[in-house]
């Protein structure tokens, strides 16, 4: 690449790896932000020993000229037009997962899904460190630090463990020697707009595999286990159960965790060493084990690195407890589905802490899932009113009718909402007769984090649990997720 020229879309932590990577390596570099100098200071200063061009506050046509390849940073959508105008001039889209793949010196575990990818990396990470096998384990990708920064020091001798975001896997066309899809549950459908082109992004993972390589499958996973005819090489699986058309991989056979060889399967720990709380967790440990397995980790060495695992930061974390309620972060919950997942894992009442930006997603089962257990929910961010109101709709009618409901004129009007049976509901969107859910929590919208935080202080009782598990991308307030989780520590530790 030396004497190329290369263009850089975002300055986050990927395209900082990527200015550096590139200049030291005789890479003309143009680094672009729509974020204008001032607030990109900091990045600025780190960036200073190396002769880079900046253009800040636009991403201006002029960008592409002279450019032989585009860097694209996860946050910045593929289909804007000067990405448009670049695949018309033939302009290489790439981004740093995909160089880091490129170069890689050592074996290369990628691990994607809807839901659990840090978890199942962090694990993973653990499990193939315990076994003395490799020089050095490195993790890393989209969970925080690109791994292309690290590139430099890895042997042939290590194993990288890297999670793919949807985002990164939309452009790439190179696959990981080892590639597991944990799962597939509607997330992002602001971006990929439906969910077959989601599914499509995430099968990419697979489709430059080889024969030699392997992908590691989650079973139980309806979309998933339908992607099996296209993995190239030797497939590998994991579920609760036991799956008879995977001759290999990990499933619960009772409270005992088997590991499943040629078809025989044989226990190597138990659900007591799991210390993650949560039915989706097991799952997570399942996968784990079964990464373990396929890069040759002696499974009798398993059990303690999954009992020292306590779990990713702001993932179930709990931060503190006062006055005997426990404050828990949930921050990477930014899927109504893996709300629910986080309020399945509690058996006590539970202060819900929901908002940021909408991701276009379904409502309706955490609306299901929130009449039981929940006492408040207090809805912040850029989503907050939009939650409510999809809430509240949920309420109104019976899971069983909702399709026939709403497939059929089903309205809200000023006076209330009649469905076709008749039935009239207040426009408070409250049954105005006694409806088939006679409890609710209490809906309070508030204006950002912080208040969110005041609100459930003064709602919470001994015994409660207050959970930011919010639904939605933090996009509207924060840089990322874990920006929102550090503020939210902040915030509890302070009262």
């Amino acid at each position: 690449m030396r004497g190329q020229t290369a263009v850089i879309l975002g300055l986050g932590r990927q395209g900082i790896a990527l200015a550096r990577y590139l200049a030291e390596r005789g890479v003309h570099v143009r680094a672009s932000d729509l974020r204008p100098s001032h607030a990109v200071g900091p990045v600025l200063k780190s960036l200073r020993e190396y002769e880079l061009d900046f253009v800040l506050g636009e991403h201006p046509q002029s960008l592409l000229d002279g450019a032989d390849i585009i860097f694209v940073s996860g946050g910045v959508p593929t289909d804007i037009p000067l990405l448009q105008q670049a695949r018309e001039r033939g302009i290489t889209l790439s981004n740093d997962s995909q160089l880091f793949l490129e170069k890689a010196p050592c074996k290369v575990v990628g691990i994607t899904g809807s839901a659990g990818k840090t978890t199942v990396t962090m694990l993973a990470e653990r499990i193939a460190a315990a076994c003395g096998r490799f020089h050095q384990v490195w993790a890393g990708g989209n969970m925080g630090n690109p791994l292309l920064a690290d590139g430099h020091r890895m042997t042939p001798q290590d194993v990288a463990i890297m999670e793919l975001s949807s985002f990164q896997l939309e452009i790439m066309t190179v696959s990981p020697t080892v590639a597991a899809i944990l799962n597939i549950t509607p997330n992002h459908l602001d971006r990929h707009k439906t969910m077959q082109e989601y599914v499509e992004v995430k099968a990419h993972i697979l489709d430059r595999q080889r024969s030699g390589d392997v992908a590691v499958l989650g079973w139980d996973d309806k979309t998933v286990r339908g992607l099996r005819d296209r993995v190239r090489g030797h497939c590998w699986g994991f579920g609760i159960g036991a799956d008879p058309d995977f001759v290999d991989g990990c499933h619960l056979d009772g409270e005992r965790i088997m590991l499943r060889r040629g078809g025989d399967s044989f226990p190597f720990a138990t659900s007591k060493d799991i210390q993650l709380r949560g039915a989706h967790n097991k799952l997570n440990v399942l996968a784990a084990a079964a990464l373990g397995a396929v890069v040759g980790v002696d499974p009798a060495l398993m059990p303690t690195a999954i009992r020292g695992f306590a779990g990713a930061p702001h993932r179930m974390e709990l931060v503190r407890e006062i006055n005997k309620v426990r404050w828990v972060n949930d921050t990477m919950a930014t899927t109504p589905e893996s709300t629910v997942a986080a309020l399945q894992s509690f058996t006590v009442p539970v202060i819900l802490m929901l908002g940021g930006r909408d991701k276009k997603l379904s409502w309706g089962d955490l609306a299901e899932q929130v009449k039981t257990g929940v006492k408040a929910i207090v809805l912040f961010g850029e989503a907050a009113d939009l939650i409510e109101r999809e809430i509240r709709r949920a309420w109104l009618v019976p899971l069983d009718k909702r399709t026939e409901v709403y497939g059929h004129g089903a309205r809200i009007a000023e006076e209330g909402f009649r469905d076709e049976s008749g039935s009239v509901f207040s426009s408070a969107m409250e049954p105005a007769s006694n409806g088939p859910f006679p409890n609710f929590p209490e809906l309070i919208p508030v204006d950002g984090l912080e208040e969110a935080v005041r609100h459930a202080t003064s709602s919470a009782e001994a015994g409660d649990v207050v959970l930011l598990s919010p639904g939605c991308a933090s996009f509207d307030d924060f840089s990322d997720a874990s920006a929102r989780g550090d503020r939210f520590r902040k915030l509890v530790q302070a009262l």
